[in-house]
């Protein structure tokens, strides 16, 4: 669409003519173009928007993601479903950001033109792959709809505030780049400004892949909250870099030895952003990854911005790097500062070893087919590397700045590491690793409430350290839990794990769009649920999990392959079991409010050797959708539903259904197993959010 190609050039030309503007510390009109540039790009939004609600299926990116029959919680959500659509909301959130720089006034002019440089780039990245693009040769009345996997409310929230991590992470990289081209490459004035903006990050990239864990738990039924899905990882590198960055500019702020290393890890902490953009939206992992979206150019584009952005930052740093502090980055091995810079190397190394793997593919079409690792790699390289982490996060708590300045004894974490190791044992892990782990956890969790009851350790550092504790912990807890596949019959008690689980039958929904699995789980109900496309077939499915003190039951169906399909001849005649059939005719209703839309009847004539029935079924199609309905026969003996028609009409493929009654008894092949202590990892989670924001809003009230 015009308007909006109008208000994308508009935002880029806008960005960049601030960028000038701030460059040669044009104040007036850098700030005025800022505000226009971010205008510019909220109407591009709030037209986005205004298509989507209005059903403008002639906008290609509408049609591909959207439908009549789509929730208003899912149509909203629709803005970012897409490639096209989130990139532009990962630039409406840059440019807000942008226009909070410029009315704060706390980055310097040089940082504002690297910021809004970087602003400039993503517009021209939406621009030339924008989400207004037109369907040429005919308007559809309806869209494709979005992939049910997707119609979840907190897949509704998931993009937006990883984009919005992301967006924060340009500042912390523009007010390092804008230092380095100041006339004073060695100052440490933009550390303390950053950090607000780095925990902000930090905190929302958390809570995106808390969100999007939680997700996969409840919907896709693997039985788990991560996959190490390539797509899953490029989240979590960045996140784990946010996490660098965030206590390396703290120990630079005490010590200016580490000054190198605070504008290293800001580089890479929006590099790596950058990168798993790329690989997430390139298409390159589309046959390694659930998540990845379909090959387009703009992978290519995103590569050459990557490497731009990462080029540059390390060529200014290494250009000045003899212009930095000079000194020890740590007094002692018994000081905080030391501790902390070992914990940020660990931090860097399993960054390291998940971005090897999630670019496995990439490197490996280097030289021939594309291959990826098993989850079991991530499990054996990062495990150990994990344990290290939590054994520094204690001493790294519990000594203050300085040299041997202790805030508690080692007595108490060190009980709490033999307790949790050992309560682990009990639970049910035998894995060196992964007790290392859970007592590991457990010393960290101890320690941090004691640096903070002593004062060494502010309550939101000590919350988001306990509640890293608390997940760690049930990670490590996770291989404890058995499982095993079962078959139920309705309403026959089998006891399985301690628990008494009932198969109560299925329940069609009366839309036809749903079925429900109905388990009693320890007299509780729970239910399983399928949502169904529009020809009928399985489309997505959610297990029924019952939560417990003690942990999660976890019960997931297993695919229910239910009728079987047939081809009707028109003037033969099929016997089919107790029932035959027969194709009459075939007969096209046209549609005069749509002429996209047709609509076939299909009449067939079913006996049972006494009575002959002549139904008839449809079948609807519109563009690239076809929507069908099962059709009782002969009293609901069975169902019949129409799900192919030859291009002559002569021959019709069907699905032939057992009576909803009988389906609703059928025998059903489900996993069940059980999450040990499950909800401390969501508290977990919680807590680590909750004390990063904490945290967040601190540092943002020290600076204003």
């Amino acid at each position: 669409m015009t308007i909006g190609a109008v208000f994308l050039s508009l935002c880029l030309i806008f960005a960049l003519g601030a960028s000038f503007s701030w460059g040669i510390k044009k104040v007036s009109a850098g700030r005025s173009l800022a505000l226009a540039s971010f205008f510019a790009v909220l109407m591009a939004s709030v037209l986005l928007f205004w298509l989507i609600l209005s059903d403008r299926f002639d906008i290609d990116y509408v049609w591909s993601y959207s439908s009549l029959d789509l929730p208003l919680l899912y149509k909203i959500s629709v803005f970012w479903a897409g490639q096209q659509g989130s990139f532009l909301l990962w630039l409406f959130f840059h440019a807000a950001a942008g226009v909070l720089l410029v009315w704060r006034g706390r980055l310097a002019s040089r940082g504002l033109a690297v910021f809004f440089f970087l602003q400039s780039l993503l517009a021209a990245l939406v621009l030339f792959y924008s989400p207004f693009f037109v369907t040429e040769g005919y308007a559809p009345t309806d869209g494709a709809g979005m992939n049910p996997l997707l119609q979840d409310p907190w897949m509704a929230v998931h993009p937006p505030l990883v984009f919005l991590g992301y967006a924060l992470l340009a500042v912390p990289y523009a007010a390092s780049l804008g230092t380095l081209l100041s006339d004073e490459p060695d100052s440490r004035e933009w550390l303390s400004f950053v950090r607000s903006w780095s925990l902000g990050a930090w905190a929302l990239l958390g809570a995106g892949i808390f969100v999007g864990a939680f997700w996969a738990y409840k919907v896709l039924g693997w039985g788990g909250w991560w996959g190490w899905d390539p797509v899953e990882n490029s989240s979590l590198v960045p996140w784990l870099a946010a996490g660098v960055l965030v206590h390396i500019l703290r120990i630079a702020r005490v010590r200016a030895a580490n000054l190198a290393l605070a504008h290293l890890a800001a580089i890479f902490a929006y590099a790596l952003a950058l990168y798993g953009t790329f690989l997430a939206r390139s298409g390159l992992l589309g046959d390694f990854s659930v998540h990845s979206f379909s090959g387009t150019s703009i992978g290519l584009s995103l590569a050459v911005v990557d490497a731009f952005v990462l080029l540059a930052g390390l060529v200014l740093l290494v250009r000045y790097a003899g212009r930095f502090p000079r000194g020890e980055p740590y007094p002692a091995h018994g000081s905080r500062e030391f501790w902390l810079l070992l914990g940020c190397l660990w931090l860097c190394f399993i960054a390291f070893i998940v971005f090897i793997g999630m670019s496995m593919p990439l490197i490996t079409a280097l030289w021939g087919d594309p291959a990826a690792v098993g989850t079991g790699f991530y499990f054996r390289t990062t495990a150990p590397l994990a344990v290290l982490l939590l054994f520094a996060m204690v001493p790294g708590v519990l000594f203050l700045y300085g040299i041997e300045k202790k805030a508690a004894s080692w007595h108490l974490p060190a009980l709490a590491a033999v307790l949790g190791g050992a309560a682990a044992l009990l639970l049910g892990l035998r894995d060196v690793r992964e007790l290392l782990l859970a007592a590991a956890a457990a010393a960290v969790l101890v320690a941090s409430r004691l640096s903070w009851r002593r004062g060494a350790l502010s309550p939101a550092a000590a919350l988001a350290h306990q509640g890293t504790a608390m997940a760690l912990f049930a990670m490590a807890l996770s291989s404890a839990g058995a499982g095993s596949t079962l078959e139920f019959l309705p309403d026959e008690p089998q006891h399985v794990l301690g628990h008494e689980i009932v198969y109560r039958g299925m329940e069609l929904a009366e839309n036809r769009r749903q079925k429900e699995y109905v388990f009693s789980v320890d007299g509780e109900e729970k239910r399983a649920l399928t949502k169904l496309s529009a020809r009928g077939e399985e489309a997505a499915r959610e297990p029924a999990i019952a939560h417990g003190p003690a942990g999660d039951i976890y019960i997931a169906p297993a695919p229910v392959a239910v009728g079987h399909e047939v081809v009707l001849r028109r003037g033969g005649f099929l016997l089919e079991g107790e029932l035959g059939y027969r194709l009459e005719r075939v007969e096209e209703e046209p549609d005069p409010d749509d002429t996209e839309r047709r609509i076939f009847l299909v009449h067939i004539a079913v006996t049972d050797g006494e009575t002959v029935e002549l139904l008839e079924a449809s079948l609807v199609a519109s563009g690239m959708k076809a929507s069908t309905e099962a059709v009782p026969v002969l009293g609901g003996q069975r169902r019949l539903r129409v799900v192919g028609i030859s291009e002559n009409r002569k021959e019709v493929m069907v699905q032939i259904l057992p009576a909803i009654e009988e389906e609703a008894r059928l025998p059903l092949t489900a996993s069940v197993s059980e999450k040990p202590l499950l909800w401390l990892l969501w508290l977990g989670a919680a807590f680590a959010f909750g004390g990063t924001a904490f945290a967040a809003a601190k540092a943002t009230r020290q600076e204003t």
